[in-house]
């Protein structure tokens, strides 16, 4: 017997927020730290990955851990949802 795992409908707010963030970025770049400096999850990021609404954009050679990301086609979609959302 097989299970198909389902893709979360919404993003949570810690996923939102640094979905959101790459928005206003060329070629929809997600940060590696928030505004306060501190480095976003890398359970938040893996989570985005998987979901679909983020993907691995390039491998940084100086810091090969880094997980640099850009918004995919869906998380755009996702964080302009989540956006609409919050203003309603």
């Amino acid at each position: 017997m097989t299970t198909t795992l389902s893709k979360p409908k919404a993003p949570t707010a810690a996923q939102a927020k640094w979905l959101a963030s790459g928005l206003d970025q060329a070629g929809g770049k997600l940060p590696l730290f928030d505004d306060a400096g501190k480095g976003i999850s890398e359970r938040t990021i893996r989570a985005c990955i998987k979901a679909g609404w983020a993907e691995p954009w390039f491998s940084n050679p100086i810091k090969p851990d880094w997980l640099v990301c850009k918004l995919t086609q869906e998380g755009r979609a996702a964080a302009l949802a989540t956006q609409k959302t919050n203003k309603g």
